[in-house]
């Protein structure tokens, strides 16, 4: 049975993946997620919801916008609907072949909801994963046309009636969009974009893009770039409302993720990547972990991270580093590079479970199979 994180959400028991409806509210932030209350893998979609004050610490509350008779919930967002003192969720609903955009409302601080009214219907089969912010005096949903590489953005004055503004197609960006967050940081313009595949380890990825949007289109600045190097961080968006840009990211890989044996290793499967705080530096995204790290100078080409169980290896080859995780994980994708140049400043979050590392400011995370132990570098 493999050790909880302290450092990382898990829920209770079953199955999580994206993270929905990020929002800080009433003082908390809000943590909704794609789940499944009934059994240790996917399916029977539903948002699950805990909350922190500390993006640390979360409290687990009860099944948020429960599994429909008509449709499953899947990824989507939440806002503050100050005209009508109450959270808005929009989600897309999954039904047979269509995937249509609904909103259900909540007047107690996400605890309860109710409406599922269906609001965006495109007829097609793969439109989803809608986030939605304020813009000036209208709302902006940014939303996938998965298999058409696309992200579209619509418009509203009151969430029920959207407009088309514009599509977005990057050609850095690989197969199958989900899961767009476009916002404001620094006088800028971030959008990313997770794909599945099309990471860079292998099987999901995410990516992300500096440019402008001027209430109608965005326009990139430069290429698409990766937000983090590892297998394991997919489905990352960012808190509505919070006092700084946060983001919050799934930690697996499509690629493995409904491996039937990892359903046996624990009561729960899936869980959440430590919180980030996003800045722009030199036209680069700059992330933060927000939670306990430890940083390493190191100069040499060859080193290791030893757990009790196996070693977490590293070697340099040329301007890259290879990252070797086959002694502690038994699945696809074991080995995986990050860009290296110079000496190297490492900054890692541990946890039971997984690995988080800043490698000179490119993220890697990656799930390891290891307890509460924190490894020794050698």
């Amino acid at each position: 049975m493999r050790e909880r994180p302290k450092k990382h959400f898990t829920p209770r028991a079953n199955w999580i993946n994206d993270p929905n409806g990020l929002i800080f509210h009433a003082g908390q932030y809000h943590l909704f997620f794609q789940h499944n209350p009934f059994e240790n893998k996917w399916g029977h979609m539903s948002w699950g919801h805990a909350v922190s004050k500390d993006l640390i610490n979360w409290t687990e509350l009860n099944v948020a916008i429960a599994e429909q008779p008509d449709h499953a919930i899947f990824s989507g967002s939440a806002v503050f609907d100050k005209e009508n003192e109450r959270l808005v969720a929009i989600y897309s609903g999954h039904r047979g072949g269509n995937q249509s955009q609904y909103l259900a409302f909540s007047y107690d601080n996400g605890n309860t909801w109710d409406g599922n009214i269906k609001v965006l219907d495109l007829n097609m089969a793969d439109f989803r994963d809608p986030k939605v912010f304020r813009y000036n005096d209208k709302w902006i949903m940014s939303v996938v046309k998965s298999k058409e590489l696309k992200v579209s953005f619509f418009e509203s004055t009151d969430l029920f009636n959207w407009n088309h503004l514009s599509d977005f197609h990057s050609p850095e960006v690989g197969d199958i969009y989900e899961c767009p967050d476009l916002f404001e940081l620094d006088g800028k313009w971030v959008l990313i974009i997770s794909t599945n595949p099309g990471g860079p380890a292998g099987g999901s990825g995410m990516h992300y893009l500096i440019g402008n949007f001027d209430g109608k289109t965005f326009t990139p600045e430069s290429k698409a770039k990766y937000l983090d190097y590892g297998p394991d961080y997919y489905a990352a968006v960012t808190f509505n409302d919070a006092p700084e840009r946060i983001t919050i990211g799934w930690m697996n890989n499509w690629e493995y993720a409904n491996d039937s044996k990892f359903e046996t290793l624990k009561t729960w499967n899936g869980s959440m990547s430590a919180a980030r705080k996003l800045r722009i530096k030199d036209g680069e995204l700059v992330q933060t972990f927000i939670g306990e790290t430890k940083t390493y100078k190191v100069t040499t080409d060859n080193f290791e991270f030893v757990y009790k169980n196996g070693a977490l290896k590293f070697t340099r080859a040329g301007e890259r580093l290879v990252i070797d995780r086959s002694e502690l994980w038994d699945s696809k994708i074991n080995t995986f590079t990050v860009p290296a140049v110079g000496d190297l400043e490492i900054t890692a979050l541990f946890d039971a479970g997984s690995i988080e590392l800043s490698v000179n400011g490119h993220m890697v995370t990656s799930l390891l199979l290891v307890g509460h132990d924190e490894p020794v570098l050698r």
